[in-house]
């Protein structure tokens, strides 16, 4: 799967162009995150998988009984599961690598650059952003912002979609400055939407 597969995948995802696994994302990863904001990341861990487990553990047993019933000899319920391979070639573990490094670098790179002040305006603009983002961090922790950013991501798109006539023709005669945001929000989700 390649970096193009992945971002078309997730753009799909957030734009809800198959509701069933946009929403089982969506629940999941909202689940997850106030699961780890209440509990410990170990607690968590342990929870989804004793979940898993009991899902699995469930429907081996069902199978079982259905088969004893039946006298039918299907075998194992998860057998196409146990027999695919799963193993990492070394070539995919060398892409995945490759591309760490080249991010890695980069963000060496940019952090080297940023601190050691190569142009003022933008060692300024970091501090600018750090001391907002001191503000932000005194009034919310990651994990409520990770919360926020994951109702805001999968939500956004699709309200968009939904009352962008009502958005567009409902608020444009009362403030002009509307009709800036839209314009900017349009081709924003226009340009990502294009990636598809």
């Amino acid at each position: 799967m390649t970096h193009l597969d992945v971002q078309r995948l997730s753009l799909q995802l957030i734009h809800w162009k198959e509701p069933k696994k946009s929403a089982l994302a969506f629940g999941l990863s909202l689940l997850v995150l106030i699961s780890m904001a209440t509990l410990s990341v170990i607690s968590v861990v342990s929870y989804l998988l004793l979940t898993c487990l009991c899902i699995t553990i469930t429907f081996r047993v069902y199978k079982s009984v259905i088969q004893a019933v039946q006298k039918s000899n299907e075998g194992h319920p998860f057998k196409s599961l146990l027999d695919r391979d799963i193993s990492l070639s070394a070539d995919a573990v060398r892409q995945i690598a490759d591309q760490v490094i080249v991010h890695l670098n980069q963000f060496s790179f940019q952090t080297r650059r940023l601190l050691l002040v190569e142009d003022l305006v933008d060692s300024l603009k970091l501090a600018a952003v750090m001391w907002v983002m001191t503000h932000v961090g005194a009034v919310f922790n990651g994990l409520t912002i990770l919360i926020l950013a994951d109702i805001i991501f999968f939500t956004s798109p699709l309200i968009y979609q939904k009352k962008k006539v009502s958005m567009m023709w409902g608020h444009v005669t009362t403030n002009r400055s509307n009709v800036v945001i839209l314009k900017v929000w349009e081709t924003f989700v226009t340009n990502f939407s294009s990636n598809l």
